[in-house]
């Protein structure tokens, strides 16, 4: 990546990060949690003692994780933590890393607690880290207003340039896009891997990529963003995806990630949880209920 390029992603991150989401709607209200003893009781000692913990985050992931320094979050994921935090009594901080693959070995090694996420749940993932699934999302393309490359599917991509997010789940099927087009002979698909959202979505507006392959809601934002600029496609459509549930991450078998269900399993109950997802347009996206490693096998 260019420096010009890199530090107009970075600009570009600072004016996100402090504009408002469009979806958001500024009159919802989110319940506030009295701290429930017995699931507080469950803690981990350290994080019982410590009064809190630390969640990790990727630095953007509109509208669930909007980073403006790397110990400020605000969005959708943010109000969930801290909805999260009243009612297990402890104080949630939150730090950014680069990267999916630096979040999920921090959370193995006991670097961080957890990651609010969302983040993508696959059989593979679920193998060092356990998933608390509490949303449902779609992978779509952001691209040019008027989507001059004409991409309506997947197998539309042959012969474009596409960012992704490195390391994630939609990196592993572009990629595996490109291998199709080149087997059956079709124009090359050229992936552009990126470390984060910001300098992805750039990288389309410049016209150094076509189109921006990645999950809808934060792609949703994004073209709220972008003056007219980009809309989306492919829409409504598999796109090389099964069911794509994403969760909080939380280390495998841990007693936190069955607190974090269990808590999770009453802010859906008590209304929080819908109150949150509305508030940041995100009702589309909503589960009827949490569950653990909901992502399962191709049969």
């Amino acid at each position: 990546m260019s420096t010009n390029l890199a530090a107009s992603a970075l600009t570009l991150a600072i004016a996100l990060a402090a504009a408002p989401a469009l979806a958001q709607q500024p009159q919802a209200k989110i319940p506030t949690q009295k701290v429930d003893e017995a699931l507080r009781a469950r803690l981990p000692e350290a994080i019982r003692k410590a009064g809190a913990m630390t969640a990790v985050n990727s630095g953007s992931f509109p509208p669930y994780e909007i980073v403006s320094d790397t110990r400020t979050m605000t969005g959708a994921s943010a109000d969930l933590s801290d909805a999260l935090g009243e009612l297990l009594g402890v104080k949630i901080n939150h730090e950014t890393v680069n990267g999916l693959a630096g979040i999920l070995a921090g959370i193995k090694s006991g670097r961080y607690q957890l990651a609010i996420g969302p983040i993508g749940d696959f059989p593979d993932r679920q193998q060092a880290n356990d998933f608390v699934d509490f949303v449902k999302e779609y992978v779509v393309f952001a691209v040019a207003k008027g989507n001059p490359k004409k991409i309506n599917e997947l197998s539309d991509a042959c012969g474009t340039k596409v960012a992704v997010m490195a390391a994630g789940s939609a990196e592993r099927v572009i990629k595996a896009q490109a291998e199709r087009c080149e087997k059956e002979g079709k124009p090359k698909l050229e992936v552009q891997s990126y470390p984060d959202q910001p300098t992805s979505i750039l990288s389309v507006r410049s016209g150094r990529a076509d189109a921006f392959f990645s999950s809808q809601a934060p792609l949703t934002y994004f073209v709220q963003q972008a003056d007219g600029q980009l809309e989306l496609a492919a829409t409504g459509k598999a796109n090389g995806f099964d069911d794509l549930y994403q969760g909080s991450v939380v280390p495998k078998d841990s007693e936190l990630g069955k607190v974090v269900l269990d808590g999770y399993k009453k802010l859906f109950e008590n209304g929080a949880y819908a109150a949150i997802m509305k508030k940041w347009g995100l009702e589309g996206n909503m589960i009827p209920a949490p569950g653990l490693n909901l992502a399962k096998p191709k049969s």
